[in-house]
């Protein structure tokens, strides 16, 4: 394809997304790109859109040899996935915004690209208008990246903003979510950390090259945080945070999750409020770097989806630089982590899997610790996302000598509290 070139699109689904794309290239003819095509599911729904532009069949587009390129934004994984392969091996390029679909497949997607040296492109996949994934792809080396931290997720961000800010509790929070549009009717993908993770899989591909499914990472939401927990922050200068990480450690191998967590009030994801997204990147040179801006919505998504369809005209693809240029980095289990734990009732609390407990508080209600636990105790254990059970990443939260907490430690022996 080239500058001059037009490019003809084939587009699968016409909802949010669809519909701030379809704006947005109206109003963007320098661009020499139109919609040929939308396949939808439901004909009979009114879109804003002239009648002619939609179809239900999908190889319409699929099919069509003038539409060059594929745009997929459906909310059916297995389906984007059936027309992500099939469009590539029709020789188009490929640009999506399905998250799910390219983290339950991303192996696949990239054995395909290989094969057919095509683009996929998707940064519309992760954190919406902010342009990481291509940061990522071009701009830092994998030797230099000592660690990424993100909210990635607008919902539960919303909600968290207005437990910590506004003191609604969770179910509080959640209905005002769902009243603006921020959550959906069924908001478990997003409160529980599905969707979070998905998008960390993607990420966690450009930044060092890591192909890995979503459950070998360790992950939970914020569905079990408390009222309590936000004014125990507050007390102690942090606000909380649904924080996806991924951090080099001094064996070189990355510790990676997606966990609430304190952060301090002068942290930059501190300044991330309500339904925005947030990136934070620290390497060897350019020190840190914040990315801000809208992580969902119609025309913030939009922008991500034809920011892709543009660098399609200069023949833009991923390179996959870390994955196949450098040796692809390696995640571990092997570290500490110091949490903070607040439970209804001490049976909830696997004492013996803890190393050392930091702080001990007792209440009427509800009582909590901050403790130091191996990160493979979590990953092999449930207790601590069992509902009355909150966990909460401590702001300091990876710890990767634990032969120097005899120094450190202001240890309350777990026998004599329990």
């Amino acid at each position: 394809m080239n500058e001059h070139k037009e490019i003809i699109i084939g587009m699968f689904g016409f909802g949010v997304v669809g519909e701030g794309l379809y704006k947005i290239l109206q109003q963007t003819p320098s661009l020499n790109a139109r919609i040929k095509k939308s396949c939808i599911k439901h004909p009979g729904k009114k879109r804003n859109a002239p009648e002619e532009l939609f179809t239900t069949d999908k190889d319409v587009l699929l099919f069509d040899d003038e539409i060059n390129v594929i745009v997929e934004v459906i909310d059916d994984s297995v389906a984007a996935f059936d027309i992500v392969t099939t469009a590539l091996k029709n020789g188009k390029a490929v640009v999506s915004a399905s998250k799910k679909m390219i983290a339950e497949n991303l192996e696949e997607l990239l054995q395909l690209q290989k094969e057919t040296g095509l683009p996929f492109l998707c940064e519309a996949a992760a954190c919406a208008s902010i342009p990481v994934i291509r940061n990522l792809e071009e701009y830092y080396d994998n030797d230099l990246l000592h660690s990424i931290r993100a909210v990635v997720n607008g919902s539960t961000n919303f909600i968290l903003t207005k437990m910590f800010d506004d003191k609604l509790d969770f179910q509080d929070a959640l209905i005002l979510a769902q009243q603006l549009g921020y959550a959906e009717s069924n908001p478990s993908l997003d409160v529980e950390g599905y969707d979070a993770v998905n998008k960390w899989v993607i990420l966690l591909n450009h930044a060092y090259g890591i192909v890995e499914k979503s459950d070998k990472i360790l992950f939970t939401g914020i569905q079990n945080i408390q009222l309590r927990d936000a004014s125990v922050a507050k007390e102690k200068g942090f606000d909380i945070k649904l924080v996806a990480q991924a951090k080099t450690l001094l064996n070189g191998k990355v510790a990676a999750y997606v966990l609430p967590q304190f952060v301090k009030l002068d942290d930059q994801l501190a300044f991330v409020k309500n339904e925005f997204n947030g990136v934070v990147i620290e390497s060897g040179f350019a020190d840190r770097q914040f990315f801000y801006g809208k992580g969902a919505g119609s025309l913030a998504t939009g922008s991500a989806v034809m920011s892709d369809i543009s660098a399609l005209r200069y023949d833009y693809k991923y390179e996959y630089k870390k994955l196949y240029h450098h040796k692809p980095k390696e995640l571990t289990n092997d570290f500490y982590v110091r949490v903070y734990i607040s439970f209804n009732e001490v049976k909830s609390i696997r004492k013996d899997d803890f190393e050392w407990i930091e702080e001990w508080h007792a209440g009427l209600e509800r009582s909590y610790l901050i403790g130091v636990i191996h990160f493979q105790k979590l990953q092999n254990t449930n207790w601590w996302k069992e509902d009355g059970v909150s966990l909460i990443l401590t702001a300091d939260g990876i710890i990767e000598e634990i032969d120097s907490r005899n120094a450190k430690k202001r240890s309350l022996e777990l026998a004599g509290i329990l």
